[in-house]
């Protein structure tokens, strides 16, 4: 959500012409976040004020944009709390501004979690639990562009930049995860990375799932060893003081369990969907630091984080 585009505000008047919201009162950067270039739009309709978010995309093409932008109105259509996007007249739920494609969302109540309660874990497994059994019913399809194949070639691209006891870290794992078969892990609609960031509670009843722009047809056990990366551990900025916390872990996965059980294998490839989910970002956040994109406003996550996730559970 880092902002890499500039929209002038002539442009922003000039785009929200093709929705029905309203006109134009203010608008303002999100810094938070990586991928994509997000401002806060505020609109008054009918004398009464619309609040939305913009997404501006910097890595999807026209092409592959629908099948993220659809799948969050087919989620908010079937009970899941996520973000509906907001049609134009012509009905479509993609534009072009400055060049690139952009998408107008309504804008959840509640904020991001930094250090998620043990009922927001249990919130969270089932909610994810209902996500991945809902998606079951979504006929798009999309590949995982974050597979064990995009971790290889992303290791290669940044090897020349990490230091010895990263490539021996990063190298290990990638030859034991190549050693898993997880064709036989049940898969489907995932979100890939549902952070604390990417949910938004009012105390304990979350608002909305926010930021599918990774969802992507896979495993679903990775998809809730990524959560349990992020949700389950004790938030520091000291990434030696990171440590899991057992009761949010065992609350997380009862009660996603509750609505979708583990079956065998799963429950087998657990150790293991923890280890690539954390592979997966460790690699990402060290490609962002080594090699970064410009932006007016942007935030680079601490590889170390995830370093040192990855180590905990090789060790365990």
């Amino acid at each position: 959500m880092s902002v890499y585009t500039v929209v002038e505000q002539n442009q922003l008047i000039e785009f929200l012409k093709d929705y029905e919201v309203g006109t134009l009162d203010s608008f303002e950067g999100i810094s938070a976040g990586i991928e994509n270039t997000n401002y806060f739009v505020n609109t008054v309709k009918d004398g009464q004020p619309q609040q939305f978010v913009l997404t501006i995309f910097e890595h999807h093409s026209f092409e592959e944009l629908p099948y993220f932008l659809n799948i969050m109105a087919f989620m908010a259509e079937h009970n899941i709390p996520t973000a509906h996007p907001m049609p134009t007249r012509s009905n479509g739920y993609l534009k072009e501004l400055c060049g690139k494609p952009a998408a107008l969302v309504e804008r959840l109540t509640g904020g991001g979690v930094e250090n998620p309660s043990v009922v927001q874990c249990g919130v969270m497994g089932e909610q994810l639990a209902a996500f991945h059994l809902a998606g079951l019913e979504y006929d798009q399809f999309r590949a995982n562009d974050r597979d064990l194949d995009w971790m290889q070639n992303t290791y290669q691209a940044i090897a020349n930049h990490l230091a010895d006891d990263e490539k021996q870290l990063i190298e290990s794992e990638l030859n034991f995860q190549n050693g898993i078969d997880w064709e036989h892990c049940p898969k489907g609609v995932t979100h890939a990375d549902l952070f604390c960031d990417n949910a938004l509670f009012d105390g304990d009843t979350l608002s909305g799932i926010i930021d599918l722009y990774y969802a992507c047809h896979s495993s679903f056990l990775y998809d809730l060893a990524v959560m349990v990366n992020d949700w389950c551990r004790v938030h520091s900025d000291n990434p030696e003081a990171i440590q899991f916390d057992e009761h949010k872990i065992q609350t997380m996965l009862n009660a996603y369990q509750s609505k979708r059980p583990l079956t065998k294998v799963e429950q087998q490839a657990w150790p293991a969907a923890l280890r690539l989910a954390a592979l997966r970002f460790f690699l990402s956040r060290l490609q962002d630091k080594h090699i970064p994109r410009e932006g007016e406003m942007t935030q680079i996550k601490d590889p170390d984080v995830f370093k040192k996730i990855l180590m905990i559970h090789q060790a365990h």
